[in-house]
């Protein structure tokens, strides 16, 4: 076990280069813009919040390690941001993806000081717009239930991988030697078949907290959506 692991890590890339540097400075940048002040704060005084954002965080940890790495590159994982986002807002939810994030690109990636790209691209920007729309569905559509879980979580989680992977395509067709075509027809065309399985995994995940535990969503209220 312990020659595996030596073996693993003699495998990581610890050089530093311009973009990873520049994308490291961009990422700390925006975890400035966004800090999410008052929430660090609530999370320092409360104990059972803080166990739920370690045990999130660690859970989609591990949907991320459902890889599948189809070229160097190019990997196909689930995201699980939209449930993350909803349980503890978008701001907090970011600042959690980080160890996810941290983790695959150490060990899948094997280059950790990719994190500030694949942290921008994996979770501050899906994470941001995932944000857009469900305050553009608070803000005009019905303030329903179905609402709340089928455009809230279902089809922002769809959202997320569509995000995700559309910006992840333009990174590598701007930096690497991958033609538009060839991602197109082996990454993108992933979309939909990663995609609704993404929604139905948040959607159940949403239901089920709404349904037992709806005290550990961010925003949401009985007297509002009932």
């Amino acid at each position: 076990m312990s020659d595996f692991l030596l073996q693993r890590i003699s495998e990581i890339n610890w050089q530093l280069s311009l973009t990873q540097a520049l994308a490291i400075a961009a990422l700390l940048v925006w975890l400035w813009a966004i800090w999410p002040g008052e929430d660090i704060q609530r999370l320092g005084k409360d104990k059972p919040l803080q166990t739920r954002l370690l045990l999130s965080a660690f859970t989609v940890n591990t949907l991320w390690l459902i890889n599948a790495s189809i070229t160097p590159g190019i990997h196909v994982h689930f995201l699980g941001l939209v449930t993350l986002m909803l349980m503890f807002g978008w701001r907090l939810a970011t600042v959690a993806a980080l160890l996810p994030v941290l983790f695959f690109t150490t060990f899948m990636f094997k280059s950790p000081f990719d994190v500030g790209l694949y942290g921008l691209i994996a979770i501050a920007l899906p994470l941001f717009l995932c944000f857009v729309v469900y305050s553009q569905v608070f803000k005009y559509l019905p303030h329903h239930l179905f609402i709340y879980i089928f455009c809230g979580g279902f089809i922002n989680a769809f959202l997320s991988i569509i995000f995700h992977m559309s910006a992840w395509s333009i990174w590598l067709w701007l930096s690497t030697d991958y033609n538009w075509n060839y991602l197109l027809d082996n990454y993108l065309l992933l979309i939909p078949l990663l995609g609704f399985p993404e929604a139905l995994l948040n959607g159940m995940a949403v239901t089920l907290l709404v349904v037992y535990r709806p005290d550990w969503l961010y925003d949401y209220s009985d007297k509002r959506y009932f």
